[in-house]
């Protein structure tokens, strides 16, 4: 059951003025959004978020090609929330505020995600609150940053994807079934990959295979052949030319 509504939208030309019972996070990717609380009006944009507390009356008017996340907040649930509390001072009163580059390019990952895994967007929603909470009650774009990196380095579970790794090595590995375990994009899955553990993931996947294939050269009876199988190589002259490249010996002669 989804705690959180988050939506990424086109904000259109339509004039909207409204109250609601639930508190309301809007960011944009793209585009502009003409938005007013309570006499005070600015311009939504990627550089400038707004955050509408419960039962406060604003008026909204899109440009038709902006690109807007929209996140409610049920303000009964926060109590349940860990740091509820943190995120209900984020609505204590109505406020535009700076989007520094660290939270835009956060927010732009995030709406990708959502986009492609609607179903996670109770995952989504608490990361970046998250990281709004931070940079808005620290006040410090590094902070910030910081929290944009832990956030992705939640979502690339290491223990989960070696546990998957193991299971799966004799099979065809593509970056893209890795990337969907979690909830990212290949191209972000990537280059974040890349920079929590310093190398691609194909690479990470050559390593765990040779890794465990050393542990069945050194401690089982099976044949090369049948080992280069077990561990996805589709040849043993294969799987003896990249086990001597990674470990500087033959598989015959470390046995």
């Amino acid at each position: 059951m989804a705690l959180f509504e988050l939506q990424s939208r086109n904000l259109d030309q339509e004039h909207v003025a409204h109250t609601h019972d639930f508190h309301q996070l809007i960011l944009a990717t793209c585009g502009v959004t003409e938005l007013a609380m309570e006499g005070q009006g600015e311009r939504v944009t990627a550089r400038r978020g707004c955050l509408i507390p419960s039962s406060r009356h604003h008026e909204y008017q899109g440009d038709g090609s902006n690109r807007t996340l929209v996140l409610d907040v049920p303000v009964a649930q926060l109590a349940t929330l860990e740091k509820g509390s943190e995120i209900e001072r984020l609505f204590d009163k109505p406020r535009f505020f700076s989007v520094p580059p660290a939270l835009n390019q956060l927010t732009h990952a995030l709406a990708s995600q959502l986009e492609q895994c609607p179903a996670l967007q109770n995952e989504i929603a608490i990361l970046l609150l998250r990281a709004l909470t931070m940079y808005l009650h620290d006040a410090t774009p590094e902070a910030a940053e910081q929290l944009g990196q832990h956030c992705i380095s939640e979502r690339l579970d290491l223990a989960r994807l070696d546990a998957w790794l193991d299971q799966h090595l004799a099979d065809e590995i593509r970056v893209e079934q890795l990337a969907a375990l979690c909830a990212l994009s290949p191209g972000h899955f990537h280059t974040c990959f890349r920079e929590l553990t310093g190398v691609t993931p194909l690479a990470y996947v050559q390593r765990r295979r040779l890794e465990h294939a050393r542990s069945l050269v050194r401690h089982s009876t099976l044949s090369l052949g049948h080992v280069a199988m077990l561990v996805g190589f589709r040849d043993q002259g294969s799987f003896s030319r990249a086990y001597r490249r990674y470990f500087d010996i033959s598989p015959s002669s470390d046995r």
